[in-house]
C-alpha cells in the first residue's frame, strides 16, 4: 500500500486513512494509494469501505505542486469512477475541509457522513476552470440544479449543517471522523442499506439554463468558468446518459485549461502566496504587537482603527478635540455594526470592543506605550512633519512609526524624527476594514525588524501585504497616475469619460476611471495636481483642466452629489453630468483639437499599455521587487480583473513584442508620454516576459 493511504481491516470493513499533510492534498501518490486500496479490499472480501483523512481534514483539494505539469495515472475522474463503481459500500467520513476534488472523491462514494465543523466545497471557477472530475454531474443529483449551481459558480464554501440540508450529506455527527465512520457503516450494513451510486441516480430537473448562463456572466463581468459551469451542468440534465454528461464536463473543462482567463487566475493564485515571500525577512523576528495607536479619526482613521479591533487589538485614537474623537469612534462603532450585519462579528463583541478595547485620546501623551502607531491625518506634508515630530517625541523607544500617506516622501518624513529607521509607509485603502491591499513603503533607513512588523500586522489584520519602495504614488498611485492620464488624454482627443467607463467595466474593471474618481473624491485628484504644478510640470506634458472647474465648482463626485456623474439621495445609480461634455468641448476648442471617434477596444489597448508601460518602469526602478507585486497592487486596490491576472500577467498574454510596437507607434503622436520603457523594451527584444523574472526571484 501507499505510505500516505493507510489500509486496515476492522470486521467487515475496510478502512483507507489518507496521511498526506498537511492537507491530504490529491497528489498522483494518494491517488494511486486510494485506487489500491478499493482494490484490495475488493480482494479481502469485505463488506463496505471507509475513506477518511487524518490529521486536521479530509482531501482538501487538488495538490498545488501538480499545477501546469501533465497529469498522472490514476486521473482523478477515472479514480472517482472506480470508486463510484466498486461493488462494496464505500462511504466517506468527511471532517475539516472538503473541497474541489476532495468533494468529487465524497460524492463519488455511496454515502457522506461529517463532523459538524466540516465545510465543502468546488471553488475551481476561481481558478478559472470548473469541476472535472464529476462535480457538475453528481452534484446536481444529490443537491438538485439550483444549489448546484449557487455553488459551484460562486465557489462558496459551504458549512456541514447547510450542506446536510442540500443531500450532499447524510448525516453530521460530532466526534473522531474515524469512529463516526465506522459507527455510520456498521448502521448501513446492519439496516441492509444499498449501495447507492450517484450517478444512477435520476436525472435532475432542468431550468431557464440561456438566461441562467447571460446572468452568471453578467455578475462575474466577463469571467468565463461561472458561466461554463452552467453549461456543465445542464448536461448533467440534458445529456443521454451520466457518461454523456461526464463526456461534456471533460470538454469543457479541457477547454477552459487552454484558455487565458486561466492562465490568468492561476498566476494571481500563486502570486498572492508569493507576495509576502521576501528573501531580506528571512530569520528576522517582528517586534511585539499588543496596542496600536491611530493619529486621526477620518474615514481613514477610523478605518484603519476598526480593522485593528477587529484583529483582536487594542487602539488609541488620537484627535484634536474632545468632539472629533466622539465623532470617530461613531465612525468605528458604525462600522462594527455593519460587521455585526454581515455575520462577522457579535452584538456581545462589538459591545466589548466599544468599551474595553479602544482609547480616545486628545493628548500625544495618550501614544506614549503603543507599540506602533499609523498615522492617518491630510496628505500635506508639512502636516505630517509635524505629527511625526511629536510622535518621535512621545512614543516609547522600539515603538514602530508608520504614514498612511497615499503619495509623499516617505524619506523626507522620516527625516523629521530623530529615529529614521523606526519609520515605514502603511499604505490601506479605503475603506480599510474591508480592503484588502495594504502596501508596505520602506523607505532608505527602515529597518529589518520594521519591515517585519509591517507585514506581521498585515497578516493579523487579514490584508495582502506588497513591499514598495518610495517614490510620487508607491506602486499603486504612481501606476494610477499614469493610466488615469491617458484616459484624459483620450477624452481631450474625442472620447467621453462615459464611452471610457463603460469600455472598461466590459473589460472588467469594477468600475472606471471617472466613476472611481467620483468615488474616491474630485478634491484628492485636484490636491495632487496642483501639488505637481507648484514644482514644475515638463512643459511637453499634455494637462487637461475641465476637471479643475468642476472642483472649483465644489462638486467633488459622490460626497458632494455630482461630479463626472449625478447622484441622487438614495439612489445608488448614478447618470451622466451634463455639465461634463461642454467643459470637455469648451478646453478642445481652446486647444484647438479636432475630436476623434475610438472604438472601445481602442480605448482598452490604450488603457491598458500605459498600466503596463508605467508598471514596467516601477519594477525596472526597484520600487516593486517583482512583477507579480505590481499584479497583486492592481489586483487588491485598484479592481482590476483578477482573470487577467493583473496588468504585467495580461501584458506577457499579449505578447511584449506587439505592447512595445503599439507605444512606438503612438509615440508619433506624443513622444513625452508615449515611451516604451527600458525593462519592457528589454524582455521584448530578448524574447523574454514578465513572469521570466517573477521565477528567477
Amino acid at each position: 500500500m501507499s505510505q500516505v493511504i493507510g489500509y486496515e481491516k476492522v470486521g467487515d470493513i475496510a478502512v483507507l486513512s489518507a496521511n498526506n499533510p498537511p492537507v491530504n492534498a490529491l497528489g498522483a501518490e494518494v491517488r494511486q494509494g486510494l485506487l489500491a486500496g478499493i482494490e484490495r479490499a475488493e480482494a479481502d472480501g469485505v463488506q463496505a469501505v471507509l475513506i477518511y483523512g487524518e490529521g486536521r481534514t479530509y482531501f482538501a483539494g487538488a495538490d498545488i505542486r501538480e499545477f501546469g505539469k501533465p497529469p498522472q495515472d490514476p486521473w482523478l475522474p477515472a479514480l472517482c469512477d472506480r470508486i463510484e463503481a466498486s461493488p462494496l459500500m464505500v462511504v466517506s467520513s468527511l471532517h475539516g475541509t472538503a473541497l474541489g476534488g476532495g468533494l468529487e472523491v465524497a460524492l463519488s462514494c455511496h454515502y457522506r457522513i461529517a463532523t459538524p465543523l466540516t465545510k465543502v466545497g468546488l471553488p475551481e471557477v476561481n481558478l478559472g476552470i470548473i469541476p472535472g472530475a464529476g462535480g457538475t454531474q453528481r452534484l446536481p443529483r444529490v443537491a438538485g440544479v439550483e444549489a448546484a449551481l449557487e455553488m459551484i459558480t460562486t465557489g462558496r464554501h459551504v458549512q456541514a449543517s447547510e450542506a446536510l440540508q442540500m443531500g450532499v450529506l447524510d448525516k453530521v455527527q460530532d466526534g473522531d471522523p474515524r469512529e463516526i465512520g465506522l459507527a455510520f457503516v456498521r448502521d448501513l450494513l446492519e439496516t441492509g442499506a444499498p449501495r447507492r451510486p450517484v450517478c444512477e441516480m435520476a436525472k435532475p430537473t432542468p431550468i431557464d439554463f440561456d438566461a441562467t448562463y447571460d446572468a452568471v456572466l453578467k455578475k462575474g463581468r466577463g469571467q468565463l468558468s461561472p458561466a461554463i459551469a452552467v453549461r456543465a451542468v445542464q448536461a448533467s440534465c440534458e445529456a443521454h446518459d451520466f457518461a454523456a454528461g461526464q463526456a461534456r464536463e471533460r470538454e469543457l473543462f479541457t477547454e477552459l485549461m487552454a484558455s487565458d482567463q486561466r492562465k490568468g487566475l492561476i498566476h494571481a493564485f500563486f502570486a498572492e502566496r508569493a507576495v509576502s515571500k521576501l528573501p531580506e525577512l528571512q530569520g528576522i523576528n517582528p517586534r511585539e504587537l499588543h496596542q496600536i495607536g491611530v493619529v486621526g479619526g477620518g474615514t481613514m482613521g477610523a478605518g484603519i482603527a476598526t480593522s485593528a479591533l477587529l484583529a483582536g487589538l487594542t487602539v488609541v485614537l488620537l484627535e484634536m478635540s474632545v468632539d472629533a474623537a466622539k465623532a470617530a469612534k461613531d465612525r468605528i462603532a458604525a462600522n462594527l455594526a455593519g460587521a455585526v450585519k454581515r455575520g462577522k462579528l457579535s452584538p456581545d463583541a462589538q459591545e466589548e470592543i466599544l468599551e474595553n478595547r479602544i482609547t480616545l485620546s486628545t493628548d500625544y501623551d495618550g501614544l506614549s506605550g503603543v507599540d506602533l502607531v499609523i498615522e492617518a491625518v491630510f496628505e500635506d506634508m508639512e502636516i505630517k512633519k509635524q505629527v511625526f515630530a511629536k510622535l518621535d517625541a512621545t512614543c516609547k523607544s522600539g515603538a514602530v512609526l508608520a504614514t498612511n500617506t497615499s503619495y509623499l516622501d516617505l524619506n523626507e518624513i522620516a527625516a523629521s524624527t530623530g529615529r529614521p529607521s523606526d519609520v515605514i509607509g502603511l499604505h490601506f485603502f479605503s475603506p480599510a476594514h474591508v480592503m484588502k491591499l495594504l502596501e508596505i513603503v520602506v523607505a532608505d533607513h527602515t529597518a529589518p525588524e520594521v519591515i517585519a512588523t509591517g507585514f506581521a500586522l498585515g497578516k493579523r489584520l487579514g490584508k495582502v501585504s506588497v513591499r514598495a519602495g518610495v517614490c510620487d504614488g508607491f506602486i499603486g498611485n504612481r501606476i494610477l497616475n499614469a493610466y488615469r492620464t491617458c484616459a484624459d488624454h483620450m477624452v481631450l482627443d474625442g472620447a467621453s469619460p462615459f464611452q471610457i467607463d463603460a469600455a472598461l467595466t466590459r473589460f472588467g474593471f469594477a468600475m472606471g476611471p471617472f466613476a472611481v474618481s467620483d468615488l474616491a473624491g474630485l478634491d484628492i485628484g485636484w490636491a495632487a495636481r496642483k501639488r505637481k504644478r507648484a514644482t514644475g510640470l515638463d512643459p511637453r506634458a499634455r494637462e487637461s483642466f475641465y476637471a479643475d472647474k468642476l472642483c472649483e465648482a465644489g462638486h467633488f463626485g459622490q460626497k458632494t452629489g455630482k461630479g463626472y456623474y449625478v447622484y441622487e439621495p438614495g439612489n445608488r445609480s448614478r447618470k451622466p453630468n451634463p455639465e461634463i461634455m461642454p467643459l470637455i468641448e469648451a478646453e478642445r476648442a481652446a486647444k484647438g483639437i479636432s475630436p476623434r471617434e475610438f472604438t472601445d477596444e481602442e480605448i482598452v489597448r490604450r488603457y491598458m499599455i500605459a498600466m503596463v508601460n508605467e508598471a514596467a518602469k516601477v519594477v525596472g526602478e526597484g520600487i516593486a521587487r517583482r512583477p507579480l507585486d505590481v499584479d497583486i497592487t492592481l489586483l487588491y486596490g485598484y479592481g482590476f480583473p483578477r482573470y487577467w491576472g493583473g496588468p504585467l500577467k495580461w501584458a506577457d498574454l499579449q505578447g511584449l513584442s506587439d505592447v512595445v510596437d503599439d507605444i512606438r507607434r503612438w509615440s508619433g503622436e506624443d513622444p513625452y508620454y508615449w515611451q516604451p520603457a527600458p525593462l519592457l523594451e528589454k524582455l521584448a527584444t530578448e524574447g523574454r516576459c514578465f513572469d521570466d523574472l517573477n521565477k528567477a526571484s
